[in-house]
C-alpha cells in the first residue's frame, strides 16, 4: 500500500495559476452582470456568480473566519471546480475575496474538488483538497483519478496560495476510483488524514492516515466502513470529538453516504448527510455506537463540514438543488451555504446542530406579539411582505390548548396563491417542510422527528428563518434541523400563522426582520 505515498510532494504545472484565476474572476463577473435576484439570499453565503457547492477550507485564522466553497465560475451548473472565497471578522458580515484555486496542474487538471485547512504546529495554515482527473481524459465515463494535494497560503490575509503539490497518490488497483475530500487533525501529538473512497468491492470507506511533518503521510487503516452495502461512495467525510456536559467524550464520523436507499423518512434526498456517534483511539478502527442519523431532514443539506474554532465546533452545509427543475439556474448563480451552526452533545446523548450566537446581531429590528390564539382552519398574517427575516415560535401542545391536526406557518405566501408550509403535524408527530403550493421548483415534503420524551414537555419550539429563496428550521433548540429552498412566486411575500382542522395556541411569538450579510 506505500506504493501510491510519493517520497516528496508532486507537482506537474501546465497552466498558469494567475492566469486561471483571472479568467475565472471574469467568468464570475459576467455572470454576476446578469444575476436576477429574486431568489438571491440576504444572509446566506452564495456566489455573486455561477454554481457552488460543497463548503471548503473552514477555519479561524489570524483574526477572521474564512469560508471556501467548490465553484464553477463559468456556468449554473456543476463543471470544473474552482475555490470561492469569503472571509469575516464577526460571523455577521462578510466580504467577497479572489477566488483561491483553479485548476493549473496535471493532477487537478478536471478541478480542484473538496478538502479541508488546518492550523499547524508552527501557527501556519495548511490547506489539504482532492486534485481531480478523468481517468479517460475526457468525461466521467472512465471513472475518475483523484489524488490528495497540499497548498499552503502566501500571506496571512489567505490572498493568495502556493500549491505544494501531491501527497497521496490514488491506488487505482486497490480502490474504485472514488478517493476524495481529506480531513486532517492531531491527536495525541500527532496529525491524521481521513478521507472517503470507494473500496475494489464498491463498499463506502474512510481511509486512515498520519504524519509527523503533515508533509509526508503513511498509511494506517481503513478507519470506518460503512454496514450498508448500497453505500458505495462516503463523500465529504468529517471526523472529530465532542465532549458532554458531564466531560465524557465521544467521536462524530460524518459524511455523505451515495448510494443509500429511501426508507419511510430516511434518505429522501438523491444523497444524504449524517453521522454515527461512537468511539475511536488513534491506531484503531471507529467504533460507532449508534446507528446513521441525518444532519438535516430538509429537501436541500448536503457536504457539511465542520471546525474547531478554538472554543467550539461549528459546521456548515451545502443547500443542495440536486431534483430538478431548479429555477435558479436561470439567474445566473446556483445554490448556497446554510447558516454556521455550532455543533454540541446533548444530554440526551445525540448531537444538537443550532446557528451560532452571532447569527442574532443581524437583526435589524424585533416584534413580539406573545401568546397568539387561532381558531380551527383559522389564518392571521404576521408579516405582509418578508424578503430576510427569523421567526422564534413556541408552541402549546398540551390538549386544552392546541387541537389542530397540522398548525405552523406559510412562507413566500404570494398573492398567487403560492407558499411553503412549515408545521407540526400532531398525526406524523413530526415537523414538517410541504412544497406542494411552491410557486415553483420541486415539490414533496420533509418531516423531522419529535421524540416522545419532547411531546410530554408539552411544547415545541420553532427556530424558522427565511431568505428570498430558502428557509431553514430548528426544532426545539437544534435537536432536528430541515433546510429546503423555497422559490417565492411573483408580489409580495406575506409570513401567515395557520391552524389546520382545530384550535392552536402558540404560547411565544417573535419575529425579526434580518439585515443582509453584505455578499448581495
Amino acid at each position: 500500500m506505500s506504493s501510491f505515498i510519493p517520497s516528496e510532494p508532486v507537482i506537474h504545472s501546465i497552466r498558469d495559476h494567475a492566469t486561471e484565476l483571472q479568467r475565472a474572476e471574469e467568468g464570475v463577473a459576467a455572470l454576476a452582470a446578469q444575476r436576477n435576484n429574486r431568489w438571491y439570499p440576504k444572509f446566506h453565503i452564495a456566489s455573486n456568480g455561477g454554481w457552488i457547492n460543497d463548503p471548503n477550507g473552514l477555519c479561524f485564522y489570524e483574526g477572521r473566519w474564512h469560508v471556501f466553497y467548490q465553484l464553477h465560475p463559468y456556468g449554473t451548473q456543476w463543471g470544473p471546480m474552482h475555490w470561492g472565497h469569503v472571509s469575516s471578522t464577526d460571523m455577521i458580515h462578510w466580504q467577497r475575496e479572489k477566488i483561491a484555486f483553479a485548476p493549473s496542474l496535471e493532477e487537478e487538471k478536471d478541478g480542484v474538488f473538496s478538502g479541508s485547512a488546518v492550523v499547524g504546529d508552527d501557527g501556519k495554515l495548511r490547506v489539504y483538497y482532492t486534485g481531480h482527473r478523468w481517468a479517460n481524459g475526457v468525461d466521467n465515463t472512465g471513472g475518475d483519478w483523484q489524488v490528495q494535494m497540499l497548498a499552503t497560503p502566501d500571506d496571512d490575509q489567505l490572498t493568495s496560495f502556493t500549491k505544494q503539490g501531491m501527497i497521496i497518490d490514488c491506488p487505482t488497483d486497490e480502490v474504485d476510483h472514488h478517493f476524495r475530500d481529506p480531513k486532517v487533525w492531531k491527536t495525541d501529538g500527532k496529525w491524521y488524514m481521513t478521507f472517503g473512497v470507494s473500496s475494489k468491492e464498491k463498499r463506502g470507506q474512510m481511509w486512515l492516515f498520519s504524519s509527523d511533518d503533515m508533509v509526508h503521510w503513511t498509511y494506517e487503516r481503513v478507519l470506518f466502513e460503512h454496514p450498508d452495502p448500497d453505500v458505495f461512495m462516503l463523500e465529504c467525510p468529517d471526523f472529530f470529538p465532542l465532549t458532554d456536559a458531564e466531560g465524557n467524550e465521544k467521536w462524530v464520523i460524518g459524511f455523505s453516504a451515495m448510494g443509500a436507499k429511501a426508507h419511510g423518512f430516511m434518505n429522501r434526498n438523491v444523497n444524504n448527510a449524517g453521522y454515527m456517534i461512537g468511539t475511536w483511539k488513534p491506531g484503531e478502527a471507529f467504533h460507532p455506537e449508534t446507528e446513521f442519523r441525518l444532519w438535516d431532514w430538509g429537501h436541500n443539506y448536503y457536504a457539511p463540514q465542520s471546525f474547531n474554532d478554538g472554543s467550539r465546533q461549528i459546521v456548515y452545509g451545502w443547500m443542495s438543488p440536486f431534483a430538478q427543475p431548479i429555477p435558479m439556474e436561470e439567474d445566473g448563480w446556483c445554490g448556497n451555504l446554510t447558516l454556521p451552526r455550532e455543533i454540541t452533545l446533548g444530554a440526551d446523548g445525540d448531537v444538537h446542530t443550532y446557528p451560532v450566537r452571532e447569527v442574532e446581531g443581524l437583526r435589524a429590528d424585533s416584534r413580539v406579539y406573545g401568546t397568539m390564539k387561532l381558531g380551527a382552519n383559522e389564518t392571521t398574517t404576521l408579516a405582509d411582505d418578508a424578503e430576510a427575516v427569523e421567526l422564534e415560535l413556541e408552541l402549546d401542545l398540551t390538549a386544552e390548548a392546541t387541537s389542530a391536526e397540522r398548525t405552523g406557518v406559510r412562507v413566500h405566501a404570494t398573492p398567487d396563491g403560492s407558499y411553503t408550509s412549515i408545521a407540526y403535524d400532531a398525526q406524523l408527530q413530526r415537523v414538517v417542510i410541504d412544497r406542494q403550493n411552491a410557486a415553483t421548483g420541486d415539490r414533496g415534503y420533509r418531516a423531522a422527528p419529535v421524540s416522545d420524551a419532547e411531546l410530554a414537555t408539552g411544547k415545541l419550539s420553532l427556530r424558522i428563518f427565511v431568505d428570498r429563496g430558502c428557509v431553514e428550521v430548528y426544532v426545539n433548540g437544534g435537536k432536528q434541523a430541515m433546510s429546503s429552498y423555497s422559490y417565492a412566486g411573483e408580489g409580495p411575500r406575506a409570513i401567515q400563522l395557520v391552524s389546520e382542522s382545530g384550535s392552536t395556541t402558540w404560547s411565544d411569538v417573535r419575529l425579526h426582520h434580518l439585515n443582509s450579510i453584505g455578499l448581495e
